[in-house]
């Protein structure tokens, strides 16, 4: 432990210096530090620890100068022992309850409240007598420990706090709303264009002859069923469609698909003579030939028409 001597002080400076040292300010000592006057020896080492004084009799004066002769009711202290347990039945257990386990914290509040009631049936006969009124007035309003212009301006602060938590919230769930909204906008967005491209492959196929339904126009609404033997309501491919295929094939090579064979050439089975070039046999009623049907309407000449009118008259 350090300590300050009071030989060492004399000597901090020179023998010619008439400063005292105990009246130098930081300043001045650091200028005679400077100046090489200061001496080695301002802290020295004590051995052991400073006993600390007990002054018992300094403190009993002090006790004494601070004790006044007040009445009760200036003082309003009560010194009492708790009020006795209800459930205790004999002094035996009396004097064991008495000691107070300080580690039950039970036990320890319910002494509180004994002592507590114990001043409370001692002062309340005491302030009767003395005719001090222990009850507080139906219209007795209480003066506030701070003020109702401090208590408004706390109550401000605290609806401006409440207001911008409110903000915040409102805040926080419109853009929840608009992040949401942005993510079912652009999912209906994508449902469209998916849509759109399946219309497309549809009408692709359909340009192409590889699908002739055109159930895609109608868009997601489901097909109504007509009623009837099951079956009946699928529509097979046009017979349009069927000699097409037939005729051009579905798919596959299509070059040399008309090149005329030996089987097709010996096959007459589908030949017939009344539309080779006009030279069928005649039709009842109609007359053959080349130019069979081609004078069957003509009109007759003028001199034929002269004729016919003067005949009618």
């Amino acid at each position: 432990m350090l300590g300050h001597d009071d030989d060492d002080e004399e000597s901090l400076l020179d023998s010619d210096s008439d400063i005292n040292p105990s009246e130098l300010t930081d300043k001045e000592l650091q200028e005679a530090f400077a100046q090489g006057k200061l001496k080695p020896g301002l802290n020295v080492v004590l051995e052991g620890k400073p006993k600390a004084s007990n002054d018992v009799d300094g403190l009993r004066q002090c006790l004494r100068d601070l004790k006044k002769d007040l009445e009760w009711l200036e003082r309003l202290d009560v010194t009492t022992a708790p009020v006795p347990d209800k459930r205790e039945q004999s002094g035996v257990e009396a004097a064991q309850s008495s000691e107070v386990n300080a580690e039950d914290d039970f036990q320890r509040e319910m002494c509180f409240y004994r002592q507590a009631q114990a001043a409370v049936l001692f002062a309340l006969p005491r302030l009767a007598k003395l005719k001090v009124s222990t009850r507080r007035p139906d219209d007795y309003f209480a003066e506030m420990a701070k003020t109702d212009q401090h208590m408004q301006k706390i109550r401000h602060k605290l609806q401006s706090k409440q207001q911008a938590m409110e903000k915040s919230e409102k805040a926080k769930q419109l853009r929840a709303l608009r992040k949401y909204g942005k993510k079912v906008q652009v999912e209906v967005i994508q449902k469209r264009q998916k849509e759109k491209s399946n219309m497309m492959n549809q009408i692709k196929k359909y340009q192409k002859g590889l699908s002739d339904k055109l159930d895609f126009l109608e868009g997601d609404q489901p097909q109504k069923k007509t009623p009837g033997a099951p079956g009946k309501g699928k529509k097979g491919p046009s017979a349009k469609r069927k000699y097409k295929d037939q005729k051009f094939g579905f798919g596959g090579r299509k070059k040399g698909s008309k090149m005329n064979t030996k089987e097709s050439f010996n096959d007459v089975s589908r030949f017939r003579a009344n539309v080779a070039h006009g030279k069928g046999p005649r039709r009842p009623g109609k007359k053959g030939g080349k130019n069979a049907g081609k004078n069957a309407n003509k009109r007759p000449g003028k001199n034929v028409r002269q004729k016919m009118k003067n005949k009618g008259r």
